[in-house]
């Protein structure tokens, strides 16, 4: 009996520890890349489109280059299914925020009326929504990162007035259409993180670790583009005193968002003693949004 719970007692220890070092690991993978502000400052000229589609490229490749790498597709401890899988869901919410703003790039940011796609943005595209989940013959990976190359090529291309690359649109029309994927999104995230029962009526508290890492995910890949758009925009938005503060104060609330590290996610009740980590998200995630809608309210006058 003595031996057991001396294995016992190693046993919670051990996964004590591990989790303790995971939770650590992940805080300083979630922090964000550098700021755009710091690889484009003010003054130094670049092609419509470039810093946006460069944004892109640095927020996958954080993913798959740094930390434990892409991790939705591993066999064992780091999949979705066993072991600390918020990381991995992290991930697919990250790359499902990638893929609808790639989409929003193709379609309209770079596309006129009567033009066809651009072609390395079509293929990054079709790259970015390989099977999150395909650990190989192709992996994600591979998929991912030659996505990641086709949009330097784009933006290669845009340096060498390439008839490939066709800058961005700077109009007040293709800014609304961002904010609006933007919006989409938040709403989406807001959605789970605000409900506490599933459509089944089951409790939410099973699936509340995944909602949030994922809402976190759409929250990380935001908060770099809003910025790389001020980047983009800022003559624009110069012209419109109330546009910068509305913009900063929408980018504060989605890095605080960001940056959320819970020990454990709590799912407590609002009178109750434990946090309810999934809404102290949402109350970030809301205050984005609503700054979002006076933004596209403010275009549309």
């Amino acid at each position: 009996m003595r031996r057991a719970w001396i294995l016992l007692s190693a046993v919670v220890g051990l996964w004590s520890v591990g989790g303790l070092l995971l939770w650590a690991v992940q805080g300083a993978h979630n922090r964000l890349p550098p700021e755009v502000d710091a690889h484009y400052p003010s003054g130094q000229p670049f092609a419509p489109g470039e810093v946006f589609a460069s944004t892109l490229t640095v927020i996958m490749a954080h993913e798959l280059e740094d930390g434990f790498g892409w991790q939705p597709n591993d066999l064992f401890l780091w999949g979705l299914t066993l072991g600390a899988d918020d990381n991995a869901n992290r991930q697919l919410g990250i790359l499902h925020a990638v893929r609808e703003n790639m989409q929003v790039l193709k379609d309209h940011l770079t596309k006129g009326d009567s033009d066809g796609d651009d072609p390395d943005l079509l293929e990054a595209d079709a790259l970015f929504r390989a099977d999150a989940k395909k650990f190989w013959f192709p992996s994600a990976e591979s998929q991912f990162s030659q996505g990641i190359r086709k949009v330097r090529q784009y933006v290669h291309g845009l340096h060498d007035s390439s008839p490939r690359s066709r800058p961005m649109t700077l109009s007040e029309v293709k800014l609304i259409s961002v904010l609006q994927v933007w919006i989409d999104l938040l709403e989406e995230a807001h959605a789970n993180l605000y409900k506490a029962r599933e459509a089944d009526g089951s409790s939410v508290w099973w699936h509340a670790d995944d909602y949030f890492y994922r809402a976190q995910g759409y929250v990380h890949v935001i908060h770099a583009l809003m910025q790389a758009l001020t980047r983009e925009y800022s003559q624009f938005l110069s012209m419109r005193p109330v546009m910068p503060v509305l913009f900063d104060e929408a980018i504060a609330a989605l890095h605080e968002a960001a940056l959320m590290n819970p020990l454990v996610i709590l799912t407590g009740s609002p009178s109750g003693i434990f946090a309810n980590h999934c809404r102290n998200l949402d109350a970030y995630i809301t205050e984005a949004q609503q700054k979002m809608y006076v933004i596209r309210d403010e275009l549309g006058k």
